[in-house]
């Protein structure tokens, strides 16, 4: 099945035409199972000749969302966090993606960083895609190299996200 860039961002606006909330969000992630269903947009987009650690393929002038492409080298582990004030979507498209959650147990206050616990680890393998609400915290650790599509609510380079430190390793730090 051919799924264009263009198609995809379409299909993505009239999911959060119809409902920006969680619903529209659900509709979005759909889009994103159905790109990575496409072996002609995973060609384009995250083929060999992509090599950018995050590149923005496509932002939305009305709704913000972004399409992002990308591609990361070898084992990598990011610290648990949110994505501020917006959502996001992890889809994976090669590799394999060890993908922890985490619940708030302290909020951030006076300067420091809120805590959180362990709430689930499980496993992404290609053509897998996870919907992060607004607010939801996690962390992804890869292993090898790998290729994903994520969308954001809006580009979450440019938005402040809530400082989080791992209970254990807060109270390792006190």
């Amino acid at each position: 099945m051919t799924y264009t860039l263009e198609q995809f961002a379409a299909e993505c606006r009239e999911a959060l035409a119809a409902d920006s909330g969680r619903a529209g969000r659900e509709g979005v992630l759909a889009c994103v199972k159905k790109a990575l269903a496409s072996p002609e947009f995973l060609e384009t987009h995250l083929g060999p000749d992509a090599t950018a650690e995050r590149e923005i393929i496509y932002e939305d002038p009305d709704y913000g969302f972004c399409i992002c492409a990308h591609v990361y080298q070898g084992a990598r582990t990011s610290g648990p966090h949110d994505h501020g004030p917006t959502w996001a979507i992890y889809g994976l498209a090669s590799g394999e993606t060890e993908m922890t959650d985490w619940r708030i147990v302290e909020p951030p206050q006076d300067g420091k960083p809120g805590k959180v616990e362990l709430s689930r680890v499980y496993e992404m393998k290609p053509g897998d895609a996870f919907l992060y609400d607004i607010g939801d915290v996690h962390a992804p650790r890869r292993m090898s190299s790998s290729r994903l599509i994520r969308i954001e609510g809006c580009d979450t380079m440019k938005v402040q996200r809530t400082p989080l430190m791992a209970v254990e390793d807060a109270d390792a730090a006190e």
